[in-house]
């Protein structure tokens, strides 16, 4: 097979998107269209990729930066084949070159396949259409070869009842399409110089001219708008619910269910309504999600229950643990198995060790908690000072009371009690209580509680 090309037209003014931003950088599904299109792209593993930008100046290159694309501007904007003449000095001749669009987002993998496979020459991916209105047709003889595409403004009446229409997306040997771009005219109702006319001079030089159509009509949507914009998120979030219920998936409404990234998920998972996936996110087995919860680039182990509410962002979360509802873990938090974390409780760049407790009310940030602590609501880890943070150490089997604030760089020792109310400004001895009612306090030989026998 030969080498392959990728041009990604991606300069359009998106007037009606009334906005500041270029079209093509409007998320669907949690990233800018044009995205969606290079990822796509990348499967085909391309010797180049060029993205033709105009609209918004650099700020196209400037989000995509992370990818190995060359970027050419058009300016002015003069048509599809003027985009395309823009990013001939950087293809090969002796490979074949594939346009798309930045602003049809949806384009799949399996049908740029099928388009490489479609034979030598010209390959032109088109679609039925029941309302083909705005689109160019695709003429054919009576045998049923293609002989050209012809502009909806440029068609006439019987052109016009044509229902197979060009969706733009083409796969051309590149040294062919160099020349036919360099005989290009504008001479058509919008003076531009159209893409497509390239069609008709394959047919006139020999060249064979091939058709692939897309699995899904959706493949090749067009987004102008942002009523199209929305149609097509919703018709994509569809299209990923379906796809994770026939994978095993319960999902308690398939409408209300936003996936903006990947989400792999195990055996007998559960998602009630409303809730958000960003990023890369992974639900073990028999993993419950509460409604309206928000995870993103989360991993979660088997059978977690995620209650409602809560907000589970860049953490990771060990087997049978409890969420929620109304929990938040930030960035780097890890949950051991077992533990718990409750209402309004808020963990940030924190371990919380196995069996480990915070249920209610409690801020823990920049600490260490060891396997089978307790820490009551209204607790506070104080790991800033206003310029610098510290972390806490909280160890194994200790009991921290409620309302207390652990001011961090502090280590609360091993089986070590912290009476309620109490502000820790020094290290807490290991197994003994500690307390601070107007000054810091420690008991020895204290003994805590331990629970009646029934």
């Amino acid at each position: 097979m030969s080498l392959l090309n990728i041009v990604i037209l991606a300069a359009g003014k998106g007037t009606r998107m009334y906005s500041d931003k270029p079209k093509v950088l409007h998320a669907l599904a949690g990233k800018p269209m044009v995205q969606h299109v290079l990822d796509c792209a990348s499967l085909l593993t391309p010797q180049q990729v060029c993205v033709v930008y105009g609209h918004g100046g650099e700020a196209v290159p400037l989000a995509l930066q992370e990818y190995a694309a060359k970027f050419v501007i058009q300016e002015p904007q003069l048509g599809t084949g003027h985009a395309v003449q823009q990013a001939l000095p950087h293809l090969q001749d002796g490979s074949r070159t594939l346009v798309l669009y930045g602003d049809v987002p949806l384009i799949q993998h399996s049908t740029l396949h099928q388009m490489q496979q479609a034979g030598e020459g010209l390959v032109l991916l088109t679609v039925n259409l029941d309302n083909p209105a705005g689109y160019g047709r695709i003429v054919r003889n009576v045998q049923g070869d293609v002989l050209c595409i012809v502009e909806e403004k440029d068609a006439t009446p019987e052109q016009r009842e044509i229902c197979e229409v060009n969706t733009g997306i083409l796969l051309a040997p590149t040294g062919e399409m160099r020349a036919w771009l360099g005989k290009l005219g504008n001479n058509n109702a919008q003076g531009e110089y159209y893409l497509t006319d390239i069609v008709a001079m394959a047919v006139q030089d020999g060249i064979a001219v091939h058709t692939v159509q897309p699995s899904q009509k959706w493949e090749v949507e067009g987004i102008n708008n942002k009523v199209q914009l929305a149609t097509l998120e919703r018709i994509w979030q569809q299209t990923v619910a379906n796809r994770l219920m026939i994978q095993g998936v319960t999902l308690a409404d398939p409408a209300r269910i936003d996936v903006r990234g990947n989400l792999a998920c195990g055996r007998d998972v559960e998602i009630d309504v409303g809730c958000i996936f960003e990023g890369e996110v992974s639900l073990g087995d028999r993993v419950r999600v509460g409604a309206y919860t928000v995870m993103r680039n989360t991993t979660i182990a088997q059978g977690t229950q995620i209650a409602p509410y809560s907000h589970i962002d860049a953490s990771e979360v060990g087997a049978n643990c409890h969420i929620g509802p109304y929990a938040r873990l930030r960035p780097g938090s890890k949950l051991h198995d077992d533990a718990h974390v409750g209402n309004f409780v808020e963990i940030k760049n924190s371990e919380i060790g196995q069996g480990s407790k915070a249920n209610h009310l409690s801020y823990i940030g920049d600490s260490t908690v060891g396997s089978r602590v307790n820490i009551g609501a209204g607790t506070i880890t104080c790991n800033y000072d206003g310029a610098n943070k510290f972390r806490t150490i909280i160890e194994d089997d200790a009991f921290i009371g409620s309302d207390t604030q652990l001011v961090a760089p502090v280590t609360v020792g091993k089986g070590a009690t912290i009476g309620a109310g109490s502000t820790i400004t020094t290290n807490a001895p290991a197994g003994e209580l500690t307390l601070s009612r107007g000054r810091q306090t420690t008991i020895p030989g204290w003994q805590r509680p331990q629970k009646g026998k029934k």
